[in-house]
């Protein structure tokens, strides 16, 4: 894992997705999106772990 890679937002996975964030925040409720992590109230996702589940997608 590279240590030094930005965190994606939710907008950012969206905007990569090509998918409205409301079905990130759906798919994460249901639990069958991309993992996300939860820093303070904030949710962000891991560039690494968005392309895994994508790649799991396939």
């Amino acid at each position: 894992m590279n240590t030094l890679a930005k965190l994606w937002t939710v907008e950012d996975v969206a905007e990569f997705l090509g998918v409205p964030v409301s079905t990130l925040y759906q798919w994460r409720y249901h639990r069958t999106g991309p993992k996300g992590h939860k820093i303070g109230r904030h949710l962000r996702y891991m560039p690494e772990d968005v392309m895994s589940w994508l790649q799991e997608q396939e």
